[in-house]
C-alpha cells in the first residue's frame, strides 16, 4: 500500500445529481477520461463476448502509485475490450467525487468498480453499487469494514514488513540493536501502520505484544532474527508517511537514543526525512533504513546507499488483474476470490537490497527496478 495520510469523512452524493457534475468530475481529474454520465449501456451481460464496462476509481491522479494503476489498467483494458472510465479524487480525502463516479458507474451500467476509496464515506455509494450488480474491487487497501467490497487486491503488508526486518535482523549479524521505529500515525489506528510496523518487529524475531496497537513491545530484550542478539527499541515516533514527518520524526529519536542503528520507516517518504535527519547528525553511516514501498525512486536510494532495504508491491499488478477479474465475470466466467487462506487476494511482494545476506531471497536494486512503479 502506498501511504495515504487522509482518512477524512465525504459527503454523500444523491444519484440525481450525477449527470449534472459528471461533466466537472471529468475536467477536475488530470488524465481522466470519462464517460457519458448517463445512457445505454455497451457492457456484456453474463455468457456474453460484448465490451465490459469498468470504472477504476483512484484518490488522486497525482500521486505516481495511483498513476501506475491508471496505466496497467489501461493496458489491460486494451488486450480485454473492456470500456474503461477512470476517474479520481481532485485532493486526498476527497470522497464526494469518488461518490459521483459511483454513482456514475452505476447509471452506466458499468459490470464493476475498481476503487482505492479515499474515506469511509463512499461506503453506502459502493452498497448502491452491488445491490445494482456491480462487482466491486478494493485496490490496494481493504474498505472498512473490508466486506463493503465484493474482493480486495493488495499487498501483505504484514508480510512486506517481515521481509524488512528479517533483513535487518540478518545485516545486524548478532550486533545489538538500537531501533527506531518511525511509524505512520499516533493518534489513530490505520491496518496498514499496525501491520508494517509489527511485521518489521516479527521479522526481527521481537514479539509486537499486541494485534491492534504499536509500541507495546517489550522495549529491551533479545531479537531471535538472524544470529540473534540484544535489543532497545529507542522510539515509536509518528511521520504522517512523509519526508517532513520522517526527519522530525528521526531528530526526535536521535535525541532519545543517538545511538540508534536500525531504522524501520513506513514508506520511502519517511525513509527519505529520516536519512535527512542522520544525515545532519552525521550518523547516515552509523544506521540503516529499511522501509516499505518499491517505486523506482526508492529503488535508486536502495542503490545508492540512502536505503539498506526496501520491500517492494506492485500497484499496477492490482490494477490489472482488477480490470482481467472484471472483464472475465461479465463475460460469463467465475467470481475470482482470495486464496492461501487469506481474506484478500495477494498481489506479491518482495525485498530488494544492495547487499544480500544470507538465508533471505533479496532482489538487486536492478531486478527490481524491472517492476518499479512512478519515475
Amino acid at each position: 500500500m502506498n501511504v495515504s495520510t487522509s482518512r477524512m469523512p465525504g459527503h454523500r452524493g444523491r444519484r440525481t445529481r450525477a449527470a449534472a457534475i459528471g461533466v466537472t468530475v471529468c475536467l477536475a481529474a488530470t488524465l481522466v477520461a470519462c464517460g457519458p454520465a448517463n445512457g445505454s449501456s455497451s457492457s456484456s451481460g453474463p455468457g456474453g463476448s460484448g465490451t465490459v464496462g469498468v470504472s477504476l476509481i483512484l484518490k488522486t491522479l497525482t500521486n505516481p502509485y495511483f498513476v501506475s494503476m491508471e496505466k496497467a489498467a489501461r493496458a489491460q483494458a486494451a488486450k480485454d475490450d473492456v470500456r474503461l472510465t477512470v476517474a479520481a479524487g481532485n485532493n486526498d480525502g476527497d470522497t464526494l467525487t469518488q461518490i459521483t463516479a459511483i454513482e456514475n458507474a452505476i447509471s452506466r451500467g458499468d459490470r464493476g468498480i475498481l476503487i482505492t476509496t479515499n474515506g469511509d464515506a463512499v461506503n453506502a455509494a459502493l452498497k448502491r453499487a452491488r445491490q445494482a450488480g456491480l462487482f466491486v474491487i478494493a485496490l490496494d487497501t481493504a474498505t472498512n469494514p473490508p466486506g463493503i467490497a465484493d474482493l480486495t487486491y493488495a499487498t501483505d503488508n504484514e508480510q512486506a514488513g517481515r521481509l524488512a526486518g528479517q533483513y535487518a535482523a540478518a545485516a545486524l549479524d548478532g550486533r545489538p540493536a538500537v531501533v527506531a521505529m518511525l511509524d505512520l500515525f499516533d493518534n489513530q489506528v490505520v491496518s496498514v501502520d499496525i501491520a508494517r510496523d509489527h511485521g518489521f518487529l516479527k521479522g526481527m524475531g521481537i514479539d509486537p505484544g499486541s494485534r491492534t496497537e504499536n509500541g507495546k513491545e517489550t522495549r529491551t530484550g533479545t531479537y531471535t532474527g538472524g544470529k540473534g542478539g540484544t535489543y532497545t527499541i529507542a522510539c515509536h515516533q509518528a511521520t504522517q508517511g512523509a519526508v517532513d514527518g520522517g526527519r522530525t520524526a528521526m531528530e526526535n529519536c536521535l535525541s532519545a537514543n543517538p545511538g540508534i542503528n536500525v531504522v524501520y520507516a513506513i514508506n520511502e517518504r519517511a525513509g527519505e526525512g529520516a536519512y535527512k535527519a542522520l544525515k545532519a547528525a552525521g550518523k547516515e553511516k552509523n544506521a540503516a533504513i529499511h522501509t516499505i514501498d518499491g517505486s523506482c525512486a526508492g529503488l535508486r536510494n536502495v542503490a545508492g546507499g540512502t536505503f539498506a532495504a526496501d520491500a517492494v508491491q506492485y500497484p499496477g499488478r492490482m490494477a490489472a488483474l482488477g480490470v482481467s477479474s472484471v472483464a472475465q465475470l461479465g463475460r460469463g466466467g467465475g467470481r475470482p476470490g482470495a486464496a492461501g487462506g487469506k481474506t484478500f487476494h495477494d498481489t506479491g511482494t518482495a525485498l530488494a537490497a544492495a547487499r544480500p545476506v544470507g538465508g533471505l531471497t533479496v532482489q538487486s536494486p536492478s531486478q527490481a527496478a524491472s517492476a518499479c512503479w512512478g519515475s
